[in-house]
């Protein structure tokens, strides 16, 4: 039987308090308990990416943390990154440079992109490319990537 506990978070904006099993990685309860499906499981041990979210403006592998380490938390998955059917400007940007192919690995650098410019509004090429080296995009679309971050930095 597997233990649960009771955790309290913001996703996305919303309030929320959801009980979890104590060792269920923090990417399985976003997917299969919360419904959000726009994190993808690649590789499941921090190499690839595609799972990272922004766990208090910070981008996190979510197959490396647990769940239960989102309480008192504020969760943001790539669905929360538009407001009011709004996409955010990296989403923007992303589709501008057509800067994906398969689309898997799209999540993942929107994010990692995201907290870039959000704690650096004016980044290198080295800083972009240091943001995205958790990042792995099996199409090879790069070059489009870092373009379309280029274009997301604020004028």
């Amino acid at each position: 039987m597997a233990q649960k506990m009771t955790i309290s978070f913001t996703v996305n904006g919303d309030k929320e308090t959801r009980e979890v099993n104590v060792g269920q990685t923090l990417l399985k309860f976003i997917r299969n308990e919360l419904h959000l499906t726009g994190t993808k499981e690649g590789c499941e041990i921090g190499e690839c990416g595609a799972c990272m979210v922004l766990l208090d403006g910070k981008p996190v592998n979510s197959c490396l943390v647990l769940a239960v380490e989102l309480d008192g938390k504020e969760l943001v998955t790539i669905e929360g990154l538009s407001k009011n059917g709004e996409l955010d400007r990296v989403q923007k940007a992303f589709v501008e440079h057509s800067a994906f192919q398969c689309g898997f690995c799209t999540p993942g650098m929107i994010i990692s992109a995201k907290a870039l410019l959000d704690r650096n509004p004016n980044p290198t090429d080295e800083d972009i490319n240091e943001a995205l080296s958790g990042n792995l995009c099996r199409c090879g679309a790069y070059q489009e990537i870092r373009e379309a971050v280029k274009a997301s930095v604020k004028k």
